[in-house]
């Protein structure tokens, strides 16, 4: 066969095998935090709730503009009998009066400038508050996708544990028959075996959970997962300089920061009702008036009214919410110093945790080596005679334990790198390079935040 016809060939039965259901492509850890970040309904639920808070600021503005209202009424009365005039004699009044009134606030002491102010700062906060769930949800994807390579990992080795002991019975029954063995070595390896039967189903249920964490996650069945490395993108190198990017960049903390300088306008909002207020209001009317015993009325009307209130005492009301401003100022300047605090103590916690497993892998390494040894030699020993069916049947217990502590470690090394770029703030679409389109916040809220009118939302709902 020529070259020619066998690159068609090979290129071909590429072809075909693309297209076969169950032959998708191998997921990346890189790919599942990608979906997440685009099919989560978590996140999408709060993508929603930060559009809503768009809106405080298009209500808070809506104090600055004017205020229009048409009215209309019609009356209708009618007079009886009156002294002095023929009897039967009525006198019927219908009235019909329309009017339009504009009502613009002047000044009302900057409440409506510091409401609007505040429910910016509102938006800010929520725009952290959204990275922060951005960032909850890419951990948890890449979590899930550990969480399933470590199982399926673990169903792979309980497997070869369960083939193991299968043979090591076939072999006890063997020696049996020959008289080399005994019928206690045989009763060993069944009670080893059926162990191992209950492990493998514990591993698969193990793994069918985690599988189910990950579709809920990620939003598609995981396919094709491998053993991801650890973190290394945008990854601290040191304890000091993660805990100095979290206390200064972590979206927790800055939504914290915009919450207090929203609760300062608040305060400032509240000063307001002690200032003047200042408020124009124009009307204009028709009013008509037929008489059933005089001739009719037509006429029109239009006023401008400027009107001055100076508060003097409001019931006390307005300096209770003064006070009451203030306090909550005072809460959210200590929630500032819980965030930092809190974004320390995960950002030392996540970086212990992945030191440990990373010098537990090293070690777990080192173990395993050593127990496949001795399996080795304990195996060498029974043939002779100088070890047991048990004493081959603890070696490989000690085998299985050291080979699902390295795939357990291994998985604690991934989450906890992972782990250590979140709580610092860095573990982002951008710092990761994932392939998905940034949802962009700031979109939505440039085209509501100067809206008068419309009852259809941006995306024509």
């Amino acid at each position: 066969m020529s070259f020619i016809r066998k690159t068609v060939c090979a290129a071909t039965l590429a072809s075909v095998l693309a297209l076969m259901p169950g032959m998708a492509a191998a997921e990346t850890i890189f790919g599942a935090m990608a979906k997440a970040y685009e099919n989560n309904p978590d996140l999408n639920a709060v993508r929603a709730r930060l559009r809503a808070t768009d809106e405080n600021v298009t209500i808070a503005k809506a104090g600055m503009r004017p205020q229009v209202a048409a009215t209309a009424s019609a009356t209708q009365l009618s007079v009886g009998h009156v002294s002095g005039m023929p009897s039967g004699y009525t006198n019927d009044y219908n009235q019909t009066d329309v009017g339009l009134s504009i009502t613009q606030m002047i000044f009302d002491g900057f409440q409506t400038l510091n409401n609007v102010r505040a429910a910016e700062s509102g938006v800010f906060a929520s725009r952290e508050n959204l990275k922060a769930n951005e960032i909850s949800i890419l951990l948890a994807a890449a979590q899930a996708y550990a969480d399933v390579a470590r199982d399926q990992q673990i169903v792979v080795i309980r497997k070869q544990n369960l083939a193991f002991l299968q043979e090591q019975l076939n072999a006890a029954n063997a020696r049996l028959e020959v008289g080399e063995g005994t019928r206690t070595d045989v009763s060993q390896a069944e009670a080893q075996l059926a162990g191992a039967q209950a492990l493998l189903a514990a591993a698969i249920a193990q793994l069918k959970q985690s599988e189910a964490t990950y579709v809920q996650v990620v939003g598609e069945a995981p396919s094709g997962v491998k053993q991801p490395s650890p973190a290394s993108k945008a990854l601290p190198s040191t304890l000091d300089g993660a805990v100095a990017s979290a206390i200064r960049e972590h979206p927790s903390v800055l939504a914290a920061l915009h919450a207090v300088d929203a609760a300062g306008y608040q305060v400032k909002s509240a000063e307001g009702m002690l200032l003047p207020g200042v408020v124009i209001q124009g009307n204009v009317g028709r009013h008509t008036t037929t008489n059933s015993s005089s001739s009719d009325t037509d006429y029109s009307s239009a006023s401008i009214t400027a009107q001055l209130k100076v508060p003097l005492y409001q019931g006390g009301a307005e300096f209770g919410r003064i006070r009451q401003a203030k306090e909550t100022l005072g809460e959210q300047r200590i929630m500032v110093d819980s965030a930092r605090a809190a974004v320390r103590q995960q950002v030392t916690s996540a970086y212990a945790q992945m030191q440990a497993a990373t010098a537990a892998i090293s070690a777990a390494r080192k173990q395993l080596s050593a127990a496949n040894l001795a399996l080795q030699g304990v195996i060498e020993e029974r043939n002779v005679g100088q070890k047991t069916t048990l004493d081959v049947l603890n070696a490989q217990d000690t085998v299985l334990q050291a080979k699902e502590s390295l795939v357990g470690y291994q998985r604690n090394a991934v989450v906890a790198s992972y782990s250590v770029l979140a709580a610092s703030g860095k573990l982002t679409i951008q710092s990761q390079g994932l392939e998905v389109a940034e949802y962009r916040s700031e979109g939505h809220y440039e085209e509501v935040k100067d809206k008068w009118f419309g009852l259809r939302t941006v995306d024509g709902r």
